[in-house]
């Protein structure tokens, strides 16, 4: 049937200096969308199929290669937008929910960036972490709200209250649940060897555990959400931490989707679905429909890996964010974790990634203070994550009331990642989020991993840094410790709900 619509405006416009080119095919091979192939003696090249990996500009030998942005020959209108109008000539075309990948792309303004931290200076000098010590190590888990002592028969001081299991971090920053589907082994193997070098965590996601990742399970959280994909005993037991997945800051009140393109033989063996298949997670857990239910599958859990490990609940940062996250502190769970709109995933309807949720910092300290407000705040760990660009956005986060951190995103640029966001496609140009064997072969975890633990290690030395300034010698003393922050430009009613003075106050 022929299309009234004619062809949409390419997005990026590539181009060849054929004086500097020297016909190496570099492009061609390490173009996986296909924009470039060989007709005769020269290389021609379909814009339309750019996504700006930029992998043929890295791979050039000449840097003839450029892309940039294809002006707009769209009439310019404030509400029909060029993104509304090809969102609805794509539909109109396919009659399909329109996919995306990373996060959010909408035009909002970002909080972090209108926090100022705080910084000592007369009154109170500051710490200087090359000759003191700055404590960052954290506990995740339910902290007792006193400690009782007894003496022992030999005499000596023991501890009686018993201790709920808590994970250990050397750093506040954790690598976040992408699972093995929407990202290749390489690239998972790639986190667990950073995860395990820097004493921190990294998250499976909903798509089981690979036997590659065996050796790196006493770093590993693994995720339980409404697909149970890859679910069993085995798998609870190998996990040092256990997170139940209710929502995801992406795609609030829908459940996880990978496309059957990246469901390969080995995916479908570790997820316990059909090869080729769509795997859609269902939107509620169909055995949790209250907290009732909640507190019911957190128990059973623990009773499985007899109460061994310590358990999360994560949820997607929604209006009623304060409230679900006191639910979830009285239902036994050790930690929540809060994901923000801006959080990114592989796959997501581009309706709910863009105008879906709240931003994480609102929800987190919302959260927090709700804690504190129903002396709830030693029952649960805060964990956020969404969004979560630079060591900045870690001390902001932890100062509103997080305990730690998330990473997703950022771990994956630190591997190679380009944020084109084509990555329901699977045909990630690095290696990343794909299954194709000829492109997942790209990503060597021995080059990755050290980049992503480069990376952790430079941040927590900024965290350290920004913590120095500002006199703390202790991660404690900096969460939820919301006087060490100041908004910018932000207004009263923002400022209220997010407990923080204005600059200048």
């Amino acid at each position: 049937m022929n299309s009234n619509l004619g062809s949409m405006p390419f997005r990026y416009r590539v181009t060849i200096d054929r004086e500097r080119c020297m016909e190496c095919e570099r492009c061609i091979e390490n173009c996986s969308y296909g924009v470039f192939w060989r007709d005769g003696d020269r290389i021609l090249i379909n814009s339309r199929k750019c996504t700006a990996c930029h992998r043929c500009l890295a791979y050039c030998p000449r840097d003839a290669i450029s892309i940039e942005e294809h002006p707009c020959d769209y009439r310019n209108h404030p509400v029909w937008t060029r993104q509304i109008r090809e969102a609805i000539y794509n539909q109109a075309r396919t009659g399909k929910i329109i996919l995306a990948g990373m996060g959010s792309v909408a035009d909002l303004p970002v909080i972090f960036d209108h926090l100022m931290l705080d910084a000592s200076q007369v009154t109170t000098p500051p710490t200087d972490p090359l000759r003191e010590p700055v404590e960052l190590r954290t506990y995740l888990g339910k902290k007792p709200s006193k400690l009782d002592l007894r003496r022992n028969s030999s005499g000596d001081i023991e501890l009686a209250t018993e201790l709920a299991p808590n994970l250990m971090l050397e750093t506040p920053i954790m690598l976040g649940h992408m699972s093995y589907g929407a990202i290749s082994l390489n690239a998972q193997i790639s986190m667990a060897r950073a995860a395990q070098e820097t004493g921190t965590y990294m998250g499976t996601g909903e798509g089981g555990l690979h036997a590659g990742l065996y050796p790196y399970q006493d770093r590993m959280i693994v995720q339980v959400a409404s697909g149970r994909f890859g679910v069993n005993i085995d798998y609870l037991e190998r996990g040092a931490a256990i997170e139940i997945k209710l929502g995801q800051g992406a795609k609030p009140g829908i459940g996880g989707h990978l496309t059957g393109e990246k469901v390969s033989k080995d995916v479908s063996r570790t997820r316990m679905i059909p090869e080729g298949s769509d795997a859609i997670s269902p939107a509620p857990h169909h055995d949790i429909y209250g907290i009732e239910d909640l507190s019911q599958l957190v128990r059973a859990i623990k009773e499985a890996t007899e109460w061994k490990k310590p358990v999360f609940v994560k949820i997607a940062a929604v209006n009623n964010t304060a409230e679900n996250v006191a639910a979830v502190a009285r239902s036994s769970a050790d930690a929540v974790v809060i994901d923000g709109f801006r959080g990114g995933t592989g796959a997501a309807p581009r309706v709910f990634r863009d105008h879906v949720g709240i931003p994480l910092e609102v929800a987190i300290a919302s959260a927090d203070r709700e804690l504190c407000n129903q002396g709830l705040r030693n029952e649960v760990s805060l964990i956020a994550c969404g969004g979560i660009r630079e060591s900045a956005d870690v001390a902001k986060a932890i100062v509103l009331g997080a305990d730690a951190v998330y990473i997703g995103t950022a771990a994956l640029v630190a591997m190679g990642c380009r944020v084109c966001g084509s990555c329901y496609q699977g045909l990630c140009p690095w290696g990343i989020a794909t299954q194709r064997p000829d492109l997942v072969q790209r990503l060597d975890p021995d080059v990755a991993s050290k980049q992503v633990a480069n990376l952790i290690h430079a941040w927590t030395m900024e965290i350290t840094e920004l913590m120095g300034a500002a006199g703390v010698n202790s991660i404690e003393s900096l969460r939820g410790n919301r006087d060490r922050l100041r908004g910018y430009m932000l207004d009263e009613n923002l400022l209220d709900v997010l407990d923080v003075k204005p600059v200048g106050a």
